[in-house]
């Protein structure tokens, strides 16, 4: 079954503002890691997006290219001084293949949750693993799944409560499907935004690492390489091709 783009004009017309995350030191953190772990060599971004990260990262002087399911959403990126510049490639990131070979592949901001079946998350290893070169790295950022937080029994659990947006997970611990729903209220109105995806443990990705090649190399709390402990929301995790 071929992925479905849930990504379209309105939603990325508005991705920096409403999901983004676009403070300036927070991505300055962010690319300083990516920058070191790429080293002299190029750099893929899985679900490049708008280029929220890639564009300054190739502003360090790292060559950078993408895999975009969406077409609005490089359209953005495009928009954006630099943007023209990044070769990107249409299509699945659990699927599609990009010419070269890289020192530094990362999927960053829980997209890897994106991919909503585990064959699709152990083929987007693999295809991770396929552009790496020997001994390049692997980068998640991924919400460890909030199942601490959902009362027994319940299947709604609200993870953002503002005046202006209101979000719950739809959740099924059964199959670790879930469905994030978002409403932002303002003058406007209301508008609403569901987004699928399967959320997956940080043990679950480390047997799909080995199983594409990759072994653990370093897992941290977020970017500024926090320790990663039982309390921890989220984890940036990096594997190593062997």
């Amino acid at each position: 079954m071929s992925a479905e783009d849930h990504f379209g004009p309105a939603i990325a017309a508005e991705y920096d503002a409403l999901h983004g995350r676009t403070d300036p030191a927070a991505i300055a953190t962010t690319v300083d890691v990516l920058e070191t772990l790429a080293g002299s060599g190029a750099a893929l971004e899985m679900a490049i997006g708008t280029g929220r990260i890639a564009l300054p990262l190739a502003d360090r002087g790292v060559e950078v290219h993408g895999i975009e399911l969406s077409e609005a959403m490089v359209a953005e990126m495009r928009g954006k001084p630099g943007g023209a510049a990044i070769p990107v490639t249409l299509g699945d990131m659990a699927t599609t293949r990009v010419p070269g070979s890289f020192s530094l592949v990362f999927l960053i901001f829980n997209t890897f949750s994106n991919l909503t079946t585990q064959d699709a998350q152990i083929d987007c290893f693999r295809n991770a693993a396929d552009h790496l070169l020997p001994g390049g790295y692997f980068v998640i950022e991924n919400a460890v799944p909030p199942i601490q937080r959902l009362p027994f029994g319940e299947t709604l659990l609200a993870f953002d409560r503002q005046a202006g947006h209101f979000g719950t997970d739809e959740i099924d611990v059964v199959t670790q499907n879930a469905t994030s729903h978002h409403v932002w209220m303002d003058g406007a109105g209301a508008r609403t935004f569901s987004l699928p995806f399967r959320y997956v443990w940080p043990s679950e990705l480390d047997l799909m690492g080995k199983l594409a090649g990759l072994e653990l190399a370093e897992r941290w709390a977020d970017w500024s390489k926090a320790p990663f402990t039982r309390l921890s929301r989220s984890h940036v995790s990096v594997w190593q091709k062997r």
